[in-house]
Parts: structure tokens; C-alpha cells; sequence
């Protein structure tokens, strides 16, 4: 609705602003593509300022922090964005703002948005997993290359790895690098290599994001987390990061890196290998230094010195034990022989021997008996002497009277 205004009848500055911000808030929400000019992020809440992609025009926005973080694709100043907004008008001063409610990537945008949700669902079914990754070889037998044909990438893996170790085999393969098809050459030249070689490269310069989408296929990712062998990712330069070098065992950052990541150098390793020769040597000679030292400790102890000083020490002990034992064993046996002696005296001061020594007989029968009276006296019987027996026989006997 024009208002009816004159020089001489002019309206107010806030009755036109009030019409402004009235027609604004009848334009509604509306779908704007721009170029993220500026972005600031605050607690809750983002403020962004959206410059037209042709013109110098650039136009104030704000949006809930939760809007920006639901952008398929993460959004940084420079990105192309479509956004739905609704425009408004802030009367007191005169700015018109745009609300976002939806905020989308365009162009790489759109690209990098469609490959997040690619990443994202093969990194749900585990392609990405570093559990999965396979060791490189330490030195392989062959080494299988994918390429585009006379590249620089071709000529920086076969230099590089030639010259940190010349015995290197190469089976190379060249295959489409970009454009329609590449992923499918690049998927058929790695299952063919995969039954002839230790390891396999796949290298490509740099170049823009459209040239790479193809080691984004996911057909390929698929070929190369199936492959039986390790697969080095040289793709591009270090900042390019496709979903090949996610799902390959080694990402390398340019193919001059994945030359040196699949050979050892030939240098180093000869410097490593003296390095262990001389710690080794210095290791044994230590240790025999050590046991030397060891052994003359124990060869300057008085007991190996001079061992038989030990056994001297012992043999005069031994010795000193003996005499003791002689000694006391001729002390035993005098005890004793005195002891026998008197219990032989004893025993002879006892026996009826000794009384027969001193003149005295024994008169026995025939079977032992002794004779104690004149009427028990056979016609024939034994006396007994000290020196030995009498056979007798009996003339007469007498008999012989004891007074009281």
C-alpha cells in the first residue's frame, strides 16, 4: 500500500520503517542460496552473514546452533549453502535479518554431503575398522602398482622405491584415473594383482574433488576391504582424504610417501643393522668383561687361593678327633679289662676249682652226682682232681663219728 506523502507532508522515519518490516513479514519463509561469508558460533545460537554468489550484497542471518550441527555437511566460511529463512525487518535500526530454519550444502557442498552419508554407512557395517587393517610385508617379494599410464604418480612410487631398495619387483597395472569408469578399472586391476603380489598401491596425484569422487565408489571401497592382500591408498595430496584411504590398510599422504611405506630403505637398514652388530658386540663384551671380573673376585678369595687350606684345617681336626677317640677308646677298654679282671677273680675265688687247687676232691657217681655220704658210696666211682678225674672203686667204707 503507497503511502501519500509530499514534500510538504512528508511520514515519519518509523511509519515507513513499520511498512517495511509489515511487507517484509508478509514475504514469508523462503529458499536463498548464498555463500557463507562470515560465521560465528555462540553458545546456543550462530550468527552468519550470506553474501550473494554474484553481487556485493550481503545480508545478516542467524539460526539455533542445532540447525547448523543438522547440515549433512559440517558448514565453514566460503561454503555454498541453500537455506530456507524467513526474512525479517528490525525496526529500531532499519536491518533486515534472515531466520534459517534449514541450512543445506550446494555444490562441493552437496558432493561432500553425499559423501559423509556414503562414509557413514560403510563405516556402519565395519569396512572402516582398524581391527581389519593388514600389516605391511617388511620386505615384499612383489610389489603391485595401479596407476595412470606415464604418471608422475607412477614415476614417484617406481623411483622412490627403487632407490631405497633396488631389488624391488614391480607388477604394475594402469588403469583409468578419473571420469566415468576409473572405479571400475581401478577395482578390476587391484582383484587381478591380488593373487600375484604382497602388497598393492593404488596411486594418484592431487586434484579437485569432482577428479577424486571415483576412489569414493563404493563398489571399490568394497574391492579393496574384500582384497586378500594389503592395500596401500595414494591418493591425491595429504589434505585429500577419499574413502579408499578409509577403508585401505595404509593411507599414505602422496604416492612419494607410499614408496617408502611398502619397501624398507636399503641405507637405514644397513645403519640399523651395524647399530645392533656393535650393541651386541658391546653387550657380550660387557658381560664377559663382567663374569671375568666375577670369577677373579671369587679366584682371590682365601678358599680358592689356597683351597687345600681348607682341607688341612679339616685333616688336622680329623686327626685331633682320632686321637681323642684312641685315647678314649684305650681308657674304655682298661676300665673294662680291670672290670673283667676282678669279675674274674671273683669268679675263680668262687669256683670249685680253686678249692680243689688247694688240695680238696669231689667224689661223683658215674652220671655227675655227688657223693656226701658213706652210705651213698657205689662199688665204682669218679674223683674229681683240679688237674683232672680218678676212677675208683670201693674196697671198704668207714664211717666217721662228729662228737656234739
Amino acid at each position: 500500500m503507497a503511502l501519500d506523502t509530499s514534500a510538504d507532508s512528508p511520514a515519519p522515519l518509523r511509519q515507513v520503517s513499520t511498512l517495511i518490516g509489515q511487507w517484509v513479514g508478509r514475504l514469508g519463509p523462503v529458499w536463498v542460496e548464498a555463500e557463507v561469508a562470515q560465521l560465528t558460533r555462540r553458545p546456543g545460537i550462530c550468527f552468519l552473514v550470506l553474501r550473494d554468489l554474484r553481487a556485493t550484497l550481503s545480508v545478516r542471518a542467524t539460526c539455533h546452533a542445532s540447525v547448523l550441527d543438522a547440515s549433512p555437511a559440517p558448514v565453514t566460511e566460503g561454503a555454498r549453502v541453500v537455506v530456507h529463512a524467513k526474512p525479517e525487518f528490525y525496526e529500531p535500526n532499519g536491518s533486515l535479518t534472515l531466520q534459517i530454519r534449514e541450512i543445506r550444502p550446494a555444490g562441493e557442498g552437496e558432493l561432500l554431503a553425499q559423501l559423509e552419508r556414503r562414509k557413514q554407512l560403510l563405516a556402519a557395517e565395519g569396512l572402516f575398522d582398524a581391527r581389519l587393517k593388514k600389516p605391511l610385508p617388511f620386505l615384499p617379494g612383489t610389489v603391485g602398482l595401479v596407476t595412470g599410464r606415464a604418471s608422475a604418480a607412477e614415476r614417484d612410487v617406481l623411483e622412490n622405491a627403487r632407490l631405497r631398495w633396488p631389488g624391488v619387483r614391480f607388477e604394475v597395472r594402469h588403469a583409468l584415473m578419473q571420469g566415468s569408469g576409473s572405479a571400475r578399472a581401478v577395482a578390476a586391476a587391484v582383484e587381478e594383482l591380488a593373487s600375484q603380489v604382497d602388497v598393492i598401491v593404488v596411486a594418484r596425484g592431487g586434484g579437485s574433488l569432482e577428479d577424486l569422487l571415483p576412489f569414493s565408489d563404493e563398489a571399490l571401497v568394497r574391492t579393496v576391504h574384500a582384497c586378500r592382500v594389503p592395500v596401500v591408498s595414494a591418493i591425491g595430496h595429504e589434505q585429500d582424504t577419499p574413502l579408499l584411504d578409509l577403508v585401505a590398510d595404509v593411507r599414505a599422504s602422496t604416492p612419494t610417501d607410499a614408496a617408502k611405506r611398502v619397501v624398507p630403505d636399503a641405507a637405514e637398514e644397513n645403519d640399523r643393522l651395524a647399530g645392533a652388530r656393535a650393541r651386541l658386540r658391546r653387550a657380550v663384551s660387557g658381560f664377559v668383561e663382567h663374569e671375568a671380573h666375577a670369577l677373579a673376585q671369587l679366584r682371590s678369595r682365601p678358599v680358592l687361593a689356597a683351597p687345600l687350606t681348607l682341607v688341612d684345617a679339616q685333616e688336622d681336626a680329623l686327626a685331633h678327633l682320632r686321637e681323642r677317640t684312641h685315647r678314649a677308646l684305650g681308657h674304655r677298654l682298661d676300665r673294662e679289662r680291670d672290670a673283667v679282671g676282678h669279675h674274674l677273680a671273683r669268679v675263680r675265688a668262687l669256683s670249685p676249682l680253686a678249692t680243689l687247687e688247694r688240695g680238696y676232691a669231689v667224689a661223683q657217681t658215674a652220671d655227675g652226682h655227688v657223693l656226701t655220704s658213706v652210705h651213698d658210696v657205689p662199688d665204682a666211682f669218679v674223683v674229681r682232681l683240679a688237674d683232672g678225674s680218678a676212677h675208683v672203686t670201693t674196697d671198704r667204707t668207714e664211717e666217721t663219728r662228729h662228737d656234739d
